[in-house]
């Protein structure tokens, strides 16, 4: 049984994806219709389970599909979050966060399961007996309440289990304090262990933000692992505790769930008096985990005495392993005396600290990378002394998506041309047959039903923008779409210049001709990201200019697409023409929305990294708009010394640009609001925005000209979709289950 372990699941709407998947879909539609009633408006009525930011919420939502699909024996373990992902409000141009209360009028896809309650423990003390044996003592204690959600595999008669924690205090008041009339207190301790998982990340720049984080991680796996045993005793009542690794996986999905390894060594010592050479056997063959890091700012650590006040066994844990480790590296290289303090979980950055990456990779049996390019990362830079030592426990296992959610679901146009030009339904489930398109690529006709489908998602964009906001779109125009986080290394930037010099050429020629344009930017920052959420306010500040001055009309718009979602990301991907993944190189580890995009027929403009290199080797490069420095040319400006202002003084676009956001062009009632965003650009420009600005701009020129040549256009199109196959999780996770996981699927007749 493979126990699949994140703190995000970001699942979207649930509805429509069911119905698809055990095959009831027409049946439902036509009970609707004899009813008088409307199937899309009940679908709308369902809110997104926002739990999760993006990518890796998505991803681990994927995987849960595809291993329903592919009939693997699982769960999947997260958090109830009571508030999702916030609901994103824009006032003014500026990101307002309001509260995602998508649990307001209930969850009808959960059932709850008191009777598997699990009790969380934190703080308190260790104390010792004779036998040198620990305890875990003084500590306060609350609830965890599973909530099961089902998914069901794509017409394969499986269901799989998503099994989703909710913090609750205890029912019972420290009979102390209600005696001593401090109900008031007892109430506010209750709803403190509530907290937990009462919203999801809380803001982490305030001490007591981060310790949420910290208690949030720990009360995932806390409860996940004594479920785990419980589940593993029931179905093995002969097995002893040793058995554990021949029946068990336990995937730690990034490292917030790395507590896991020092839980389960609590468990086995503390509670069910194993030796501990045997316990750290077992949990070194028990665990697996996929590291999602592509950058050294990315690694995660936790304050030392934050979690030795927390979680003071786990760390008494954490150093014993760490000994082990040292004895381990002092016996391969015993002359290498730096070489333990870089590996020690233990570190000194600025404070001591316990590195999560760490422990993860000593405490696993696989690590695996989610790009061919960001494993190299990590096995050859990141992680190299790790690399070093296991060579054989690092691999690469590149991210999919669901061809579920994101083609059938979402598109159901170009769905059915492809299952009548296939004639058989088994691509859905092997995404590589989609190959067999190619053959299409001089067919008129075939073509030509791509162009009217991708018109046709147009159109209903437009008209659900209309209703819904109130915004007229031209359909006939180029969508030009960065739908995503908005963090600094995405770049959102570089289309926000586009749009803006776009605009100034058509000031300084307004009968210019150009591709009519509408860009589109979307995404949430997250509520302590100052630096994202002014760029938010800048995009809004350059399409208000922009969409009020008439020379625009009819050629160009600027549209920042509010409160992005799954379900909005269901309406915009089939609709996209141009997918913008532009993350400066050596900071993206994957990415699945370009995937999304290429498989609904979207062409692509990037730059070489994280699975855009893989995307781009698969489609060809010259059905894709490739910009930018490498990696070794980026890595080579940062030793030598970048200077944007090199490139910025070089380009009078450019420096126009940049001079009208710094001197409150676009805002002129606060004229020195972008200065410091002006400053950072033209003084630091870490992501490199300046440098790549000329190359993207090259890049969009050559969009342009094959947008119209309607049969080059629809030529490219097509190989985006043929060549996507690739690119599915059901590919994805097979890999995982034969080469890391080591279960085979159950085929269910």
């Amino acid at each position: 049984m493979v126990y699949f372990l994140s703190m995000e699941f970001f699942m979207g709407r649930t509805l429509k994806n069911t119905m698809l998947n055990v095959d009831v879909a027409e049946a439902l539609d036509e009970a609707m219709y004899q009813l008088g009633l409307d199937i899309e408006e009940l679908e709308e009525m369902e809110c997104d389970a926002g739990l999760g930011n993006g990518g890796l919420g998505r991803l681990a939502a994927c995987f849960l599909d595809s291993m329903a699909t592919i009939g693997l024996p699982a769960y999947g373990y997260g958090i109830r979050y009571e508030n999702g992902a916030f609901h994103q409000k824009i006032k003014d141009g500026w990101q307002i966060e309001e509260p995602d209360e998508w649990l307001l009028y209930g969850n009808p896809w959960e059932k709850e399961r008191p009777e598997c309650t699990r009790i969380v423990q934190f703080y308190g003390r260790v104390v010792r007996n004779d036998l040198d044996q620990c305890k875990w003592v003084d500590t306060a204690t609350i609830c965890a309440l599973p909530y099961e959600v089902p998914i069901p595999g794509y017409c394969n008669q499986t269901c799989n289990t998503l099994r989703l924690w909710a913090a609750k205090g205890r029912k019972c008041f420290d009979t102390k304090i209600v005696n001593n009339d401090d109900y008031v207190n007892a109430i506010l301790g209750r709803n403190e262990a509530e907290d937990i998982s009462r919203v999801l990340y809380p803001i982490d720049s305030a001490f007591e933000g981060k310790e949420l984080q910290l208690k949030q991680e720990y009360f995932l796996v806390s409860a996940t692992l004594q479920d785990i045993l419980c589940q593993f005793k029931l179905s093995n009542p002969t097995c002893e505790l040793f058995e554990l690794p021949n029946k068990v996986v336990i995937h730690i999905n990034d490292t917030h769930p790395a507590l896991a390894i020092p839980e389960l060594l609590r468990i086995l010592v503390d509670i069910e008096c194993m030796d501990w050479i045997d316990a750290l056997d077992i949990c070194s063959r028990v665990f697996t985990h996929t590291n999602h890091v592509s950058q050294i700012e990315c690694l995660k650590y936790w304050p030392l005495d934050m979690l030795q006040r927390v979680l003071p066994r786990h760390v008494e844990i954490m150093h014993k392993i760490d000994c082990h480790f040292k004895s381990v590296i002092n016996r391969r290289w015993p002359s290498d005396k730096n070489r333990f303090q870089r590996m020690s979980i233990f570190q000194e950055i600025n404070e001591p600290v316990a590195s999560m990456d760490h422990l993860c990779i000593i405490g696993s049996h696989f690590v695996n990378g989610v790009s061919i390019f960001q494993t190299n990362h990590l096995i050859n830079t990141l992680f190299k002394d790790f690399a070093d030592l296991w060579p054989s426990k690092f691999t690469n296992k590149t991210n999919g998506i669901s061809p579920r959610r994101w083609l059938l679901v979402c598109n159901p146009g170009l769905t059915d041309l492809i299952r009548n030009t296939i004639q058989s339904d088994d691509w859905v489930k092997n995404l590589i047959t989609l190959n067999r398109l190619k053959e299409k690529l001089n067919d008129e006709n075939f073509r030509n039903s791509l162009v009217l489908i991708k018109q046709d998602n147009k159109n209903r964009f437009v008209a659900y923008m209309k209703q819904h906001r109130n915004i007229s779109l031209d359909p006939s125009s180029l969508f030009d779409v960065h739908v995503k986080r908005v963090l600094e290394y995405k770049r959102p930037l570089l289309p926000c210049l586009y749009a803006i010099t776009m605009y100034n050429r058509l000031r300084a020629n307004p009968s210019m001709k150009m591709c009519p344009r509408t860009v589109i930017i979307g995404g949430k920052a997250a509520p302590g990201y100052y630096m994202a959420k002014v760029i938010i306010k800048l995009i809004n500040s350059v399409a208000r200019i922009i969409d009020f001055d008439p020379i625009t009309m009819g050629k160009l718009k600027l549209l920042f697409l509010r409160n992005y979602r799954v379900s909005l990301a269901e309406r915009i991907i089939p609709a996209t023409d141009l997918s913008e993944q532009i993350p400066c190189v050596g900071t993206e580890a994957s990415g699945t929305g370009n995937m999304k995009f290429m498989l609904n027929g979207a062409l692509t403009i990037g730059t070489m990294d994280g699975s855009n290199i893989e995307i781009f080797q698969e489609v060809g490069h010259s059905n894709a708009f490739i910009f930018g420095r490498t990696v070794e040319e980026v890595n080579h400006m940062r030793k030598t010394g970048y200077n944007p202002m090199r490139y910025v003084s070089s380009n009078p676009e450019l420096r126009l640009c940049l001079e009208q956001i710094r001197d409150g062009f676009f805002c002129p009632t606060e004229p020195d609001l972008f200065k410091e965003l002006y400053r950072k650009l033209v003084t630091e420009d870490k992501f490199m925005v300046c440098a790549d600005y000329a190359s993207y701009m090259r890049a969009q020129a050559e969009v342009d000209s094959a947008y119209r040549d309607e049969v080059r256009w629809s030529k490219m199109s097509l190989m985006n979709i043929a060549a996507a196959g690739k690119f599915s999780s059901d590919r994805t996770v097979r890999e995982y289950a034969r080469d890391i996981w080591r279960v085979e699927p159950i085929n269910i007749k």
